[in-house]
């Protein structure tokens, strides 16, 4: 079992040292709104993956990936829910939270961290497949897959840790007006792509 815990704790850590639409929207909170704006991203985040991992824990992602109407629907609607983010975030580019208010309910902050996460068919899959490969033989996989689960949210909430730690740092850099408005239109430009891949990709 140590072993098993090792090897997907270092797997993990390499998933999630990727990076995603996650990434992307916490990033956007912090440029948005400093670091607690980053941080109520990165709680809606950590959240959406608690959600996941109980579903992967008892079959429900499993049963998401059984079904292909389920997963179509919600493919769409995550990859639209992306492409809004980038739209909003090219409308407001170059401007600040504080000046320009909150930029819609699901824009920014928690729900923001909790919706792009959920939204994401592929977050569930990947628990369901990707879990249970670790599970060693003769150990409840139920059990184990949620015990994995766990490792993988504290190595993400670290993770998060580690960059609303130096967002001090690069929030001076990123507050330059023409910076911003080069960062807000990349984000975008990738949110956008994020949402046209996952809609495209089968």
């Amino acid at each position: 079992m140590l072993v098993a815990v090792a090897a997907f704790t270092l797997a993990a850590v390499l998933i999630v040292l990727l990076p995603g639409p996650d990434t992307l929207v916490v990033v956007r909170g912090i440029m948005r709104g400093g670091r607690r704006q980053g941080l109520v991203t990165a709680l809606g985040n950590l959240c959406g993956l608690a959600v996941w991992v109980a579903a992967a824990a008892l079959g429900l992602a499993a049963l998401l990936r059984a079904s292909e109407v389920g997963y179509e629907v919600l493919r769409v609607v995550g990859a639209a829910y992306l492409v809004w983010l980038g739209v909003q975030a090219w409308r407001t580019r170059g401007r600040t939270e504080q000046a320009h208010g909150r930029g819609g309910v699901l824009g920014t902050g928690y729900l923001a961290g909790l919706l792009t996460n959920l939204l994401n068919p592929k977050v569930g899959v990947f628990f369901v497949t990707f879990l249970p490969g670790f599970v060693p033989r003769g150990y409840p996989v139920g059990a184990t897959s949620l015990l994995f689960g766990a490792i993988f949210v504290v190595l993400t909430a670290l993770y998060w840790v580690v960059l609303l730690g130096v967002a001090a740092k690069v929030t001076a850099w990123m507050s330059t007006p023409r910076v911003r408005r080069r960062l807000d239109a990349l984000t975008a430009a990738i949110l956008v792509g994020f949402g046209v891949r996952l809609v495209t990709e089968s």
